[in-house]
């Protein structure tokens, strides 16, 4: 309509009309026009002008606004406020206590430190957003029709876009044309979700049946989509037509930016999308920042020094006031008085020197605290990814950390919350047993396979297995020049959704098939089975040479042939050829003409005299699409599949023409087929079906072609396929049966949703067969979720003409919907998949990772709480969790699983109850509990009770839940016990938990890296996450929480040293130490120190941490920085402070050394004092204590180089003479060492009496290996617990 009007140029007030509604429309849709209709006309009337440029921009400043802005955000941090206002106060000249400028230099140094990382880190976005923008695509013009180079950056919403294999999607593009005869573009996107399997992507339905090349000038359609957002699984649509004609839009319509073409000469798009609001961009969001517990508990302290620096300062201001009051009338000598020529009142000028001693004592607030522990992050983060432990050369990938600033927070966990598929497991899913009909095939020969089973080493495989494969890019058609070949080689630097190291994995898991490990493809057939699938496809294959009904064939074999059916076209799997990697396989011609059209697509069962209707109908037919990988529901036009319908009702007779029937099948091929699924049940599925010798061959929008024994290609026309879904847990396709000519709906799915959609057995022999087959598959199923093998269940259904089109025409409806589509089409999802047959059902094993169990154990040694949340079966979880030793064989197993809430409430109650009456028992539970009673118990009114029985468990396992449910237990956790999670997980379906937890961690596995892009970590294994909770978190911890406590101390104590002063000069703010020193004492004589301890103390060794876990225990119960500590180290600050200023000062009492004299010495004590404080603390010796020369050399040239800095006083000489006394040195000896004797004394106490845990594996570190070795081993057998690390090392050693 909006179309009309503009083309014939209609009244202004139909213009008005006509903006008003684009405007409402605009504010939920988007409208998408051809830019070429606008090449002629003024910028202000192309429609696609508000929208985005497909320029990016990630930098954060330009040139101007560095400056500005750098300091604004800097200036978020209060602490940096705050020396600001010091350093500007100090330029009042009443309250002034150093000289301005100096006073400055500090913040200086801090804040243009910081400015010039975060200077270097926005040039390294500048230049690559530079390189991308720069990349050329072609695009077509008008003016000239042809396709024209542009960059990326010129690229506009609207525009028209050639696109070419191996070439990178410059925006989110509507893909309008293809080379494919079938409408289709297969893409990676890897660069997106790191799936390397191939996606296929479909032209829009009314474009797939042109008769010529797509000429962009002829484009006259109008789009109508859904706003920018970020979610890459969802897009909604349609297209409006000059006619009239509306077609909706979907995922499988939609590349995104960033994918990569393959296997496709050229596409043809619109862009959509383009630059921020592409989906790529939208869910670019770079390293997460967290602010970790030990920060939390660090602002606080640092509040504290606040308090006490007020108080000083507040003594300091009373104790001068009262220092002038006394004078009375008379001036004291000294007093300087105003310009006026008069003095100030006590009270003004202790309001004066309340500011001024705010000045001095500046240097209780440690300003150099922050930085220094941004900088050893950093330092952490860097070393942590050095760690060769933590690489796994399977996948070549290592640790990676997305969230910089929460790595003590590794140190403090105490629950985890674990998925299981994929995170606990390999993910390799192998077929293990199926039940068909009622009959269970044990398939015992396949089970001996995987016991003895090796796999070979990854190179050997490919070497035996690829042989010469040529590379990915030498397949891009003849027809592309060096220059475009050259264009593709440049593009490698766009894989900027996830980090270049995720880049990097998934471009060297892209020359492997997903999920196609020989041990999940080389399946041994039962015989029993094998020899069914022979005898019926041998009577299927003498009914088509009789051309008699396949309704004579016996029910039990239909059903084995009906059930290798489903598993291999119920699914999305992409089918490719093994000596041309990725490419598509194709029938054996393409079609030429509309005979051929005729023998490819009509159903088999036709009467000779409804040819010419058939005809007709299967033209129309040609444009049904909108299939493939989508979890969407697809169909086809309503009036191809109506009008089709409509015909067959008038179809007389339902004789078979032997002919066509014939034309069904086809001879074998002889090349192995490689299959790309999404999923690795899809994979053990199509794979099994082909050890039958039921091979998928083939599959395309609208047809899935299949291998049957004896009886050659058969080719199934689809119609829907409806994806899977966590809500349905199942997935179906819609076909039409090639030998039987009915709608065939194949189902899949978990056993609990899909017996629940059996049609219920009649009363009639055939009934009483149907109920006896669901006992039997129904028994089969617990005794595989028993051996812990992953279920599903296999069904079908047939309709009847009417049945599917009166289901038909409320689907369309929500297919064309824009709102709501999805609950829409959810809904017939539901109204199709009822009153199923059950087919049979299928066992799949998924193994436990390498090292599982033993990471588990040791984790639970550690202290750690372990939650299993799976959607998987109860049974198969529960065997599962014994395999990995989360639950232990002598424990008392609670297992919840309630209809109602008011019984999900008496069963916690009983529960309770009875917990409670057998305290003795409770670390000897395990809980259980299914999704529905989940469901109930996070209730709010039920929810404390599930976590009091819950946290009476030593172990708790959460089966059949959703990612909802997930997120939910992992937040009601947190809150409720305020304790330290950690959730992991490697599924798009444990984002929510890893987002959710105070540490997120996603396993890089084979479901892609959603889970991996959300997390905080991620690793390559789960068995990974012990040394990293352990071993790294644990030094993390220990280092962080000690420099910590470390800064406040030297800060306090230097400080002190000013304040003791005070009551010598009057309260007047005047400090003994000269300024040079108190500026940079803080920021570099005694922070460079503590910078190599932060980032390469150990504690203890990290081979005695991962066979000590209880060691791990201290980081959870913060023993390395409890508030009490904090008190302790000040007290100890100000004892060592007095020490430093009282022996010099009555050695140099009746001396006529000058202040500075006097007080240099004083500051060489406290630098000697402090570091032999950090010696003391330290754990690892490095040559920190090296830059005790750094102060001195300083000291040196600055006291010879000087001699008028400081007038009316000079420091000109002072160090240089006393080097000269021996005094000096016997203040440096003695002073030191009486300052830390309380601590040493403590400390040596504490190691020798009462040792901690870490103290005791300190001490095993000393000895030799092997001695340590035996230690170890007898210590876990005798006593096993870590009440004998925490007595006497004696008792320790005696337990040998």
């Amino acid at each position: 309509m909006a179309r009309q009007a503009e083309e014939t140029g209609a009244k202004g007030s139909d213009a008005k009309k006509q903006k008003k509604k684009k405007s409402k429309k605009e504010s939920k849709t988007r409208t998408v026009r051809a830019n070429i209709l606008y090449d002629r006309a003024k910028g202000e009337e192309n429609p696609n002008r508000h929208y985005a440029s497909n320029k990016i921009k990630t930098t954060k400043y330009t040139l101007l606004s560095f400056l500005p802005k750098n300091l604004f955000e800097q200036f978020h941090r209060f602490a940096n406020v705050y020396f600001v206002f010091i350093a500007l106060l100090n330029f009042v000249p009443v309250v002034n206590a150093f000289q301005p400028e100096l006073a400055l230099a500090p913040v200086v140094f801090i804040l243009s430190v910081t400015a010039i990382k975060d200077l270097w880190e926005d040039y390294r976005r500048h230049r690559s957003d530079k390189e991308i923008n720069h990349m050329d695509c072609l695009v077509y013009n008008r003016n000239e029709r042809r396709y024209m180079e542009k960059y990326w950056k010129e690229v506009r919403v609207g525009d028209f876009i050639r696109l070419r294999c191996n070439e990178i999607l410059p925006a989110d593009v509507l893909l309008l044309s293809s080379s494919d005869p079938d409408g289709l573009c297969h893409i990676e996107t890897a660069t997106l979700d790191g799936e390397t399997n191939l996606k296929q992507r479909q032209v829009v339905r009314s474009f797939i049946d042109l008769d010529c090349e797509f000429d962009p000038s002829k484009y006259n359609s109008v789009i109508e989509c859904e706003k920018p957002n970020n979610d890459l699984n969802r897009f909604r649509g349609y297209i409006i037509h000059r006619s009239g004609r509306r077609d909706g839009l979907y995922k499988v319509n939609l590349l995104l930016r960033g994918c990569t073409i393959r296997n496709t000469e050229e596409a043809v798009g619109i862009v959509i999308y383009a630059g921020h609001e592409t989906k790529a961009m939208l869910n670019n969001n770079g390293p997460r920042y967290k602010r970790s517990r030990l920060e939390r508990q660090m602002n606080v302290d640092v509040f504290w020094c606040v308090i006490i620096l007020l108080v000083m300062c507040l003594f300091s201001a009373t104790g001068h006031g009262l220092w002038m009051f006394q004078y009375g009338d008379k001036r004291p000598v000294f007093d300087v008085l105003s310009p006026e020529g008069t003095g100030l009142s006590p009270v003004l000028s202790a309001i004066y020197l309340f500011l001024t001693m705010i000045i001095v004592f500046q240097v209780l607030i440690p300003i150099s605290l922050f930085v220094s522990i941004e900088i050893v992050k950093i330092c952490q983060v860097y070393f942590i990814h050095q760690d060769v432990d933590l690489y796994d050369e399977e996948t070549d990938s290592h640790l990676q950390c997305r969230a910089l600033n929460i790595t003590e927070d590794l140190g403090q966990m105490q629950y985890i919350f674990s998925d299981k598929t994929g995170t606990l497991t390999d993910n390799k899913m192998v077929f293990r047993r199926c039940t068909v009909a009622g009959v269970e095939y044990s398939h015992d020969a396949n089970a001996k396979r995987l016991a003895m089973y090796q796999e070979v080493d990854s190179e050997e495989e490919e070497c035996t297995s690829h042989g010469g494969t040529l590379p990915r890019r030498e397949s891009v058609g003849s027809h592309q020049s060096s220059k475009v070949v050259l264009r593709s080689h440049s593009t490698k630097s766009h894989r900027r959704t996830g980090s270049r190291a995720e880049a990097k994995r998934a471009s060297i898991l892209s020359k492997h098939t997903a999920f196609s490990s020989p041990m999940e493809k080389d399946i041994t057939p039962d015989p029993q089975l094998m020899d069914k699938v022979n005898e019926g496809a041998t009577q299927m294959e003498f009914m088509r040479f009789h051309s008699q009904p396949l309704s004579q064939l016996p029910s039990d074999l239909s059903d084995i042939i009906d059930f290798f059916i489903a598993l291999t076209i119920c699914n999305t799997v992409v089918v490719s050829s093994p000596n041309q990697p990725r490419q598509k396989v194709r029938l054996k011609s393409p079609v030429k003409t509309i005979e051929d059209f005729i023998k490819r697509f009509t159903p088999s069962r036709l009467t000779s005299g409804s040819n010419s209707s058939s005809l007709s109908s299967l033209v129309t037919n040609r444009s049904s699409s909108n299939r493939g990988c989508s979890s969407i529901l697809s169909s086809p036009s309503a009036e191809s599949t109506l009008t089709k319908l409509n015909e067959e009702r008038l179809q007389t007779g339902r004789g078979t023409s032997p002919g066509l029937l014939e034309h069904a099948f086809s001879p074998v091929p002889t090349t192995t087929l490689r299959y790309e699924a999404e999923s690795p049940d899809e994979a053990a599925l199509v794979y099994a079906a082909r050890a039958y010798k039921c091979s998928l061959v083939g599959r395309l929008p609208d047809q899935v072609t299949m291998e049957l024994p004896h009886l050659g290609k058969l080719s199934f026309e689809l119609l829907h396929t409806i994806g899977f879904d966590s809500t349905r847990k199942r997935m179906s396709v819609v076909v039409r049966h090639p030998l039987t000519d009915q709608i065939t709906v194949y189902t899949k799915g978990a056993d609990s949703v899909v017996m629940d959609l059996i049609r219920p057995p009649t009363d009639d022999t055939k009934g009483k067969r149907q109920k006896k087959i669901l006992y039997k598959t129904q028994h089969y199923l617990n005794l595989y979720a028993a051996d812990g093998l992953r279920t599903l269940c296999i069904a079908k259904k047939v309709l009847s003409k009417e049945e599917y089109a009166g289901w038909l025409r409320r689907h369309l409806e929500a297919e064309t919907a824009i709102h709501s589509r999805e609950e829409l089409l959810f809904e017939s999802a539901l109204r199709l998949e009822t009153n199923l047959h059950l087919l049979g059902a299928t066992g799949i094993e998924d193994r436990l990772q390498d090292g599982v169990p033993e990471t588990i154990a040791s984790l639970r040694k550690a202290g750690l709480q372990i939650w299993v949340l799976t959607g998987d079966k109860q049974e198969t979880a529960i065997n599962i969790a014994y395999a990995c030793r989360l639950l232990e064989p002598e424990e008392e197993l609670i297992t919840l699983n309630a209809e109602s809430q008011d019984a999900c409430a008496m069963l916690l109650e009983e529960t309770t109850t009875s917990s409670s009456t057998a305290p003795f028992l409770v670390h000897r539970l395990g809980l259980v509990i299914d999704g529905r009673t989940l469901a109930y118990a996070l209730d709010k009114s039920l929810e404390d009770k599930f976590l009091a029985v819950a946290r009476s468990c030593r172990s708790v396992l959460c089966c059949r839940s959703t990612p909802l449910q997930k997120s939910m237990v992992v937040k009601l956790v947190r809150n409720k016990l305020k304790v330290m999670t950690l959730a992991i997980g490697d599924g798009a379906n444990d984002v929510s938990m890893i987002q959710v937890a105070d540490v997120g961690v996603g396993i890089s596995g084979q479901e892609g890296m959603q889970a991996v892009m959300a997390s905080d970590f991620a690793l390559p294994r789960f068995r990974y996450l012990q040394k990293l909770l352990l071993v790294h978190g644990h030094w993390c911890y220990s280092r962080l929480a000690n420099m910590i406590l470390y800064f406040f101390y030297k800060n306090a104590m230097f400080v002190a040293l000013i304040f003791w002063y005070q009551f010598y000069c009057g309260f007047s703010g005047s400090p003994m130490i000269d300024q040079w020193y108190l500026i940079f004492f803080n920021l570099m004589f005694s922070a460079f120190p503590q910078l190599i301890t932060g980032t390469l103390d150990k504690d203890v060794s990290a081979e005695t941490l991962q066979e000590l876990p209880q060691l791990y225990m201290s980081g959870q119960n913060s023993e390395e920085y409890k508030p009490y500590m904090f008190w302790m180290n000040m007290i100890d600050a100000f004892y060592q402070s007095l020490i430093c200023f009282f022996i010099p000062y009555f050695a140099y009492a009746d001396s006529d050394v000058d202040l500075f004299t006097w007080g240099t010495p004083i500051t060489t004590l406290a630098l000697f004092t402090i570091l032999l404080h950090l010696g003391i603390e330290t754990k690892t010796w490095v040559r920190e204590h090296t830059l005790v020369i750094l102060f001195f050399a300083v000291a040196l040239g600055y006291n010879a180089s000087c001699p008028t800095c400081y007038s009316p006083s000079n420091p000109y000489w002072t160090m240089q003479r006393l080097l000269g006394d021996p005094l000096f040195y016997l203040l440096c000896l003695v002073t030191p060492l009486a300052a830390v004797l309380p601590r040493y004394f403590y400390r040596a106490c504490q190691g020798s009496l009462f040792p901690s845990p870490v103290q005791v594996g300190r001490q095993l570190d000393k000895l030799p290996p092997d001695t340590r070795r035996n230690l170890l081993s007898l210590n876990r057998m005798k006593v096993g617990s870590l009440s004998s690390l925490s007595g006497e090392p004696s008792d320790f050693y005696r337990n040998v």
